[in-house]
């Protein structure tokens, strides 16, 4: 008789299945949370990395080597890093003054804080760092296992770089004749110019001048008034460089109504709001600068020369004291306004040009560029006007800044502020 042995019975071990599936469920999230929260930390990074590189490059531009330079240098940097913002576009990015913008003379070496800064060391601060920190950066995901406040932080590093092409305003400096010597005895540059000598020209209705400079067209034929006053009231020609041609156009009282709006001085249209003014209003003339010569910087009896009125926010003083003319009494900014609104619009850029081929040729060719200084209003047809010559923009130690795509390297045009960290 056979036996049948009974297999014995399996003991099912019921809910393992479920203890897997959530641990794998932990695990899981544990990855996901890492994931998440790790790529909110690099958008923030990167949105506070955009920040920091804004606020260097407004920063390295108003790095003029004058006194002022370092509180207009971090004003700019804030105002514009503190448009940013950061964490998905949701907190504004925050900038603390006298701690966050430092600057230094040479690329790797101590950065400090503008208070820091002793007065005569300004003029050797070439590079401007935004270093802006983001904290209590709160995980996700992450909390549940233990994960507090992250922090991340952003530098950049800014400084005024010869440009490949740039923005001028309607004026061709024409070359010169060297003197000489200079009035302060050092020697002409290589197109006659002496540094901090004033030169002028005037100007008749419908076109002709006699002087140092013309209003020129950046687009012959085509340009006209309406095109030359836009440039005056805005940021100028953009996209030059020293291959393009110019020719010669007219004078208009819209243009010199567009120029004056750099002293602050407004008629019709034009406000502190479409057409920003300098910081100063201030004009340069026979009467307020007998020695006609380095009213950027230097000093001429009790006036304050152009630095020390920028400080100071001075309007223009008006038509007696100025010893000027101004055509339909326009009114001029506050203090005030030119305190909030005022620009870097004084010191501009003028293509050097030799005007004397015009008598052969409908264009010439820019040959370089020159960093001037507007001195004065612009009076009617037929009145002289005047600019301080501040040298060859592409030089060190110019005051000149202007908007333009940085040279890789070999630019050889005026010095705009480049990202070089």
């Amino acid at each position: 008789m056979k036996r049948f042995h009974q297999r014995p019975l399996r003991h099912h071990q019921k809910g393992v299945t479920a203890i897997i599936v959530g641990l794998c469920i932990v695990v899981l999230i544990g990855f996901l949370g890492l994931v998440a929260d790790l790529g909110h930390l690099f958008i923030t990074k990167t949105e506070l990395s955009d920040a920091a590189d804004a606020c260097s490059l407004a920063s390295a531009a108003e790095l003029k080597g004058d006194a002022d330079s370092l509180n207009r240098a971090e004003s700019a940097g804030i105002t514009v890093g503190q448009r940013n913002n950061v964490d998905f576009q949701n907190v504004g990015v925050s900038i603390t003054p006298n701690q966050d913008i430092t600057f230094s003379d040479h690329l790797n070496g101590t950065y400090y804080t503008k208070n820091a800064v002793a007065v005569t060391n300004i003029p050797n601060m070439k590079y401007a760092k935004c270093t802006l920190p983001r904290t209590g950066i709160m995980p996700w995901f992450m909390q549940v296992m233990g994960a507090g406040a992250q922090s991340v932080t952003s530098h950049a590093v800014a400084a005024l770089s010869p440009s490949q092409t740039n923005c001028a305003i309607p004026v061709g400096l024409c070359t010169q004749t060297p003197p000489a010597s200079c009035p302060d005895g050092s020697a002409p540059d290589s197109y006659g110019f002496c540094i901090g000598q004033w030169y002028g020209s005037r100007f008749t209705a419908g076109g002709g001048f006699t002087g140092n400079f013309n209003l020129i067209d950046y687009t012959p034929p085509s340009g006209g008034a309406s095109e030359l006053s836009g440039q005056m009231t805005g940021a100028g020609q953009c996209n030059l460089n020293i291959t393009n041609s110019v020719g010669q156009t007219g004078m208009q009282q819209s243009v010199a109504n567009a120029w004056n709006t750099r002293f602050g001085l407004y008629q019709g249209s034009y406000s502190v709001n479409n057409a920003p003014p300098d910081f100063t209003g201030y004009a340069y003339t026979v009467n307020s600068w007998p020695s006609q010569f380095n009213a950027y910087n230097g000093t001429d009896g009790t006036q304050p020369n152009f630095l020390a009125s920028r400080t100071a926010h001075t309007i223009y003083q008006g038509d007696v004291a100025a010893g000027l003319n101004l055509t339909g009494s326009p009114n001029s900014a506050t203090s005030a306004q030119l305190a909030a609104n005022g620009a870097d619009r004084r010191m501009v850029l003028m293509p050097i040009v030799n005007c004397g081929d015009w008598s052969t040729s409908q264009t010439v060719q820019i040959q370089k560029f020159a960093c001037a200084l507007l001195l004065q209003p612009m009076q009617a047809p037929g009145s002289d006007t005047y600019i301080e010559y501040r040298g060859q923009a592409d030089l060190p130690g110019n005051p000149c800044a202007t908007l333009g795509l940085p040279g890789a390297g070999g630019g050889i045009g005026p010095k705009v502020p480049a990202l070089v960290r």
